[in-house]
């Protein structure tokens, strides 16, 4: 039969039963129990004992599979929780009961049963059903062979026939809220304040990246949607709050790939009297912790590379690294830097810092498999850094990496204004030469610095990311309930 043909279909069932005076969209059927609650209380029970629970238990959910053997159904239910079978007997619920079941409940149907626990010769504990109510209709089929959706343009585009029908992409999501739950408890725990600040910005501020630009009609005036939360929660240092975080959604409006959404989850956090270093224990301490608390190890695979993320991690200078990889020389003069970088097919603006950076991560970083805190980067393209006191060509900050991409940023804050400032300004200079990745100047957050913000250390890490290394999800789009997608 075709799909329309069972569209019509179902539609005349829905009319047939409002004319029978059965409401096929019902909001009365309460549950007892889940699914998963069920199976795990009682699967180490013997069938004796089960015939001795005289509990009625009332579960919900949608339609799945059905098996029909004449005088009785089989039918698997599907709730928030997991699958669990129930079956349905001429004797029990009547030929009337069995007849409109058969008549009238499709696979994709949200049904409400009440029953007795049993196991059956096949050893599966089941519902014996007592009674069974229609409580949703579902007007479209399931897809075909939806036991397993591998087309991945619908996977995305309708998230929920995904979730029905691929349980290992579900638990991906709930292994999501519980690594972001771990996230909080463990900041939580650390004195850390969770706070709110605004997504619509005035300036685009906080992250070297192109933004989204709206208009705000009662006060006519540009906002831009947040490319990063970093200079309000500065602000609420200033203000007096020592540790800060914020776990939302940022908005770049950039490439598309299998590491890039337009709209991701970030946590940014910032701590006062905390230098870089202090942030690669803590961060180091927090991703171990996550680790633990949601999947009870330490050793991961991503793709088929072995993480192993047993603490110290290693710190590897960017500096260091490119001086072993090519020499002195190709740091000491732009000509032989740029040269490098072109042979590479590094775009770089002509910007010295970008050309550095990128030709580290496009030699050294992609081999960078376990945890590592990659350091030392050029100042140029860090405007919102502290400068390194030794060396001031770079700055206190690190990337953390891990199977070769780019995990977290953190560094040292730049709370000196008149520097900010400068820093600033010298952004002009790479938009001059075209590139589409600079800093705006700020000035309330330059006057915010000159009431005086102590020394402080901060860290965003991409939660989407992370997701994906500790869940071995190929693309971002496997993390993200709803990925931006072309119409």
């Amino acid at each position: 039969m075709m799909e329309n043909e069972l569209i019509d279909q179902r539609k005349h069932k829905i009319e047939e039963l409002k004319r029978l005076g059965i409401d096929p969209y019902a909001n009365y059927f309460k549950t007892s129990h889940c699914a998963s609650g069920i199976l795990s209380s009682y699967v180490k029970v013997s069938d004796e004992q089960l015939k001795t629970i005289d509990t009625e238990f009332s579960i919900a959910g949608r339609v799945i599979a059905i098996r029909d053997f004449g005088k009785s159904k089989f039918i698997h239910i599907l709730d928030g929780s997991g699958k669990i079978q129930a079956y349905i007997r001429k004797d029990i619920v009547g030929i009337e009961g069995l007849e409109f079941i058969k008549e009238f409940v499709d696979i994709g149907d949200f049904v409400g049963i009440v029953g007795n626990l049993f196991r059956t010769k096949t050893g599966e504990l089941t519902l014996n059903v007592k009674d069974l109510r229609l409580i949703s209709k579902a007007i479209n089929p399931l897809p075909e062979k939806w036991h397993g959706l591998r087309d991945v343009e619908i996977r995305y585009r309708k998230r929920y026939l995904d979730l029905i029908s691929n349980s290992e992409v579900k638990d991906v999501f709930l292994k999501r809220t519980k690594i972001i739950k771990a996230i909080r408890t463990f900041l939580d725990n650390k004195d850390f304040i969770e706070v709110e600040t605004p997504v619509l910005h005035p300036i685009a501020g906080g992250a070297a990246a192109r933004p989204f630009k709206t208009h705000h009609n009662a006060l006519d005036m540009d906002l831009f949607l947040r490319i990063a939360p970093e200079l309000y929660l500065k602000r609420l240092v200033i203000g007096g709050f020592d540790r800060v975080y914020e776990i939302g959604r940022t908005f770049r409006n950039e490439g598309i790939s299998t590491q890039h959404n337009p709209e991701f989850t970030m946590l940014e956090l910032y701590q006062a009297y905390a230098t870089y270093e202090d942030l690669m224990n803590l961060l180091e301490e927090l991703i171990c912790f996550v680790a633990e608390t949601v999947f009870n190890k330490n050793q991961f695979e991503y793709q088929g590379l072995k993480m192993d993320f047993s603490r110290p991690w290693k710190r590897i200078g960017i500096i260091e690294s490119l001086i072993d990889a090519f020499g002195e020389e190709v740091l000491r003069h732009d000509e032989i830097l740029f040269s490098k970088a072109d042979s590479f097919g590094i775009e770089y603006k002509g910007v010295r810092g970008k050309a550095i950076v990128e030709l580290f991560e496009h030699t050294k970083g992609k081999d960078i498999v376990d945890p590592a805190f990659v350091y030392g980067f050029p100042t140029d393209i860090s405007p919102l850094s502290r400068k390194n006191d030794e060396n001031p060509e770079i700055t206190d900050r690190f990337e953390l990496f891990m199977a070769g991409r780019e995990i977290a940023n953190a560094f040292s804050e730049l709370n000196d204004p008149i520097d900010q400032r400068e820093r600033f300004a010298k952004q002009l200079e790479i938009k001059a030469r075209g590139g589409d990745e600079y800093q705006e100047i700020d000035e309330d957050f330059i006057s915010a610095l000159e009431y005086g913000m102590p020394p402080t250390a901060g860290a965003g890490i991409g939660i989407d990311r992370l997701v994906m290394l500790l869940t071995d999800s190929s693309s971002i789009r496997d993390v993200i309930f709803f990925p931006q997608l072309r119409t």
